[in-house]
């Protein structure tokens, strides 16, 4: 197991080959970032590669990275992405830490308790009833299109209700796309060139701007619930008192520990927060699993035989969920196989790790993609196998070695939330249809937060 320790006689990280004058790696990354990083393994568990003249340390094995984000996970900050991404999120929990992110963590977490989720997969098997009936067989839908607008619908319903949110949700839907887009380009940009006036940054800026004006409107009619000493009931506009939307919750949370609620624009940032966690990575992982389904005809006809047993010929209820074992199964491979591709942390002190110096301020950066596709921690580990998953699986993979949503302190809050979100379009749409490739048509992966498709367009077939 990889631990660290206090700095002493130990190496330094070898720099990858293939460095630039000024440039560094960042042709191979920017060119080829998924292959460059799966073949940083290849020169070590912890290898160091340049941005232009940014030194990263990049975690090639599961031991380092347990290490960072579980063992000693105090001693790592945030990191550069992180940093980059604070002007759109805020102070909200994907981006802060310490005693700060803990406070917030516990405010929210009510928010995420089980029987919530249930409340909100209520949401969600209302919009994939309406996704699904909204098909005609043989006619060609886009999968990537139709993913994303069923999860930001979920989402969106889930935090906003009632008459005076309609104009949120149709920001949410004009704007939210236009940020998911642009966020790893500016995540990883030298940040001088963000103020250049350019269409791309007018764009993203100009989105940005629009979503975080209609949430402040939004809270400002729900009220200050923290202010009057109630939930958001009483603010002028803000309809019935018992509401139980996200929204809600959050601006009538208060910390135990300290007796503080949250600010209105510390709610703000968390809403964004969550509009980005639960339609980017929810709505690409549903289109790669239509993807696979459709690459996969086996695989297809077994889920087909379990969501006919589960569901039957009714529309998805919550319920269902716990009992769709190789649903989620074809979940948890589809993850696997298309992560997400870099997160950053930032050694607050100089250390030790695995044998190679740290020093105080270094970034390092671990790619789940990467180490998802590591033949070293799963066998065949291109081929989609939702076997792997099954808890008598000889090969079951260990846990800190499969990580999209992350670990430790900064593990993901809403996981539960996607894994809902996404079982539920999965059965709702095998439980009427089976998406058949569209001829002539090659998927390819684009980089992005998490790779996306770069099309994919699907043709409904009727299965009753």
């Amino acid at each position: 197991m990889a631990h660290v320790e206090h700095q002493d006689t130990a190496a330094q990280a070898p720099v990858v080959p293939g460095r630039l004058p000024l440039l560094g790696h960042a042709l191979q990354l920017w060119r080829e970032p998924i292959a460059f990083l799966e073949s940083l393994r290849e020169h070590g568990g912890i290898v160091r590669i340049d941005i232009g003249t940014w030194p990263v340390h990049v975690l090639t094995e599961p031991d380092h990275v347990h290490a960072v984000l579980v063992q000693q996970a105090q001693q790592f900050g945030r990191g550069r992405i992180f940093d980059r991404l604070r002007p759109m999120f805020g102070n909200g929990i994907v981006t802060t830490d310490g005693e700060f992110h803990r406070k917030q963590r516990r405010m929210m977490q009510p928010a995420f308790h089980r029987h919530h989720i249930a409340e909100y997969a209520e949401v969600m098997c209302r919009q994939a009833e309406e996704m699904v009936t909204s098909w005609t067989a043989g006619r060609e839908v886009s999968m990537v299109t139709e993913a994303r607008r069923y999860a930001l619908s979920s989402v969106a319903e889930m935090i906003f209700s009632g008459e005076m949110s309609r104009p949120a949700v149709a920001e949410v839907h004009r704007s939210l796309p236009i940020v998911l887009e642009g966020m790893l380009v500016r995540a990883v940009m030298p940040k001088f060139l963000d103020g250049l006036p350019i269409p791309y940054n007018r764009r993203f800026d100009a989105a940005a701007a629009r979503l975080r004006r209609i949430i402040d409107q939004v809270i400002e009619q729900y009220g200050d619930g923290r202010a009057k000493g109630k939930g958001g009931g009483e603010g002028e506009g803000a309809g019935e008192a018992d509401r139980q939307d996200l929204l809600s919750l959050l601006l009538s949370s208060v910390d135990l520990e300290t007796g503080e609620g949250m600010s209105a624009e510390q709610v703000r940032d968390e809403v964004i927060a969550i509009m980005f966690a639960g339609t980017e990575t929810s709505a690409t992982t549903l289109s790669w699993i239509f993807h696979e389904l459709g690459r996969h005809p086996e695989v297809e006809k077994r889920l087909h035989a379990e969501v006919d047993a589960v569901v039957g010929d009714r529309p998805v209820r919550p319920d269902d969920l716990p009992r769709l074992t190789y649903a989620n199964s074809v979940f948890q491979e589809t993850l696997r196989l298309h992560s997400p591709l870099l997160f950053t942390r930032r050694a607050l002190a100089p250390l030790t790790l695995g044998g190679v110096a740290i020093p105080e301020g270094a970034e390092l950066a671990y790619s789940p993609h990467a180490l998802h596709r590591d033949p070293a921690l799963f066998r065949d580990p291109t081929r989609f196998d939702p076997d792997r998953w099954h808890e008598d699986a000889d090969e079951r993979p260990h846990a800190h070695r499969y990580v999209p949503f992350g670990a430790g302190q900064h593990k993901c809050i809403g996981d539960s939330f996607a894994v809902a979100e996404i079982l539920t379009a999965v059965a709702s749409v095998a439980s009427r249809w089976r998406l058949v490739p569209s001829p002539g048509v090659t998927v390819r992966e684009v980089p992005a937060g998490i790779p996306q498709p770069s099309e994919l367009p699907m043709i409904p077939a009727a299965r009753r």
